[in-house]
């Protein structure tokens, strides 16, 4: 999580199945932006396989992946939430709950082979997710007439500027973004574009798909 102005996650929700002698291991990854909404998923698939004994979880949220949770849900300390949580930091990976839920196929697997089994349940189920990389975009709202707004709209989408809105009154309103470290030169496009006669406004960021 070391740049501020972009993060990965997965890409789609997804699920994989291992089997570890007769135990089965069902991982789902789920894309999420908050605690709530990771909980939810823990809890929606505790309910849909009921039958099943365990429901470990581990989760990262926040661009920098300040939030950081595990349960091992009733195994041995230690042996699945927190190896499930390693394998997110190790692929650097935030915005996302991973819950691998266990049916016991009535042979002890040992500390080292749950930790193994509830790992590669994980690793399998980001494999099926794939990674979508987040970028930290800039906003700006930028004034035009409306004898102009269409040309300048052209001509800053053909440059890669974002045209997140266009709204028309008595002016139109081009609500555009950009990525956060090309601010300076995007203002200078404005500054030719324009001639000088507008500046765009900041209006705060948002993130988008990189």
């Amino acid at each position: 999580m070391a740049d501020p102005a972009g993060y990965l996650t997965v890409a789609r929700a997804a699920t994989a199945e291992i089997e570890v002698k007769r135990s089965r291991f069902l991982g789902r990854v789920v894309p999420v932006g908050t605690e709530a909404d990771a909980r939810a998923v823990v809890e929606a698939a505790r309910k849909e396989h009921w039958d099943a004994r365990h429901h470990c979880s581990a989760f990262v949220l926040g661009p920098e992946g300040a939030v950081q949770r595990s349960s091992d849900d009733g195994e041995p300390s230690g042996t699945a939430g927190a190896p499930m949580l390693e394998v997110l930091r190790g692929r650097d990976l935030t915005d996302l709950v991973v819950v691998v839920t266990r049916w016991f196929g009535g042979t002890l697997l040992g500390a080292g082979g749950l930790v193994r089994a509830y790992s590669d349940a994980t690793r399998a189920a980001l494999d099926v997710a794939g990674t979508r990389r987040r970028v930290l975009l800039s906003c700006f709202d930028l004034v035009a007439d409306h004898a102009h707004a269409a040309r300048w709209e052209a001509d800053l989408r053909g440059r890669g500027v974002t045209v997140l809105d266009v709204e028309h009154a008595e002016r139109v309103t081009l609500h555009l973004a950009v990525p956060a470290g090309e601010v300076v030169s995007f203002e200078a496009q404005v500054a030719a574009l324009t001639s000088g006669s507008a500046v765009a406004r900041p209006a705060g960021e948002t993130w988008a798909d990189g």
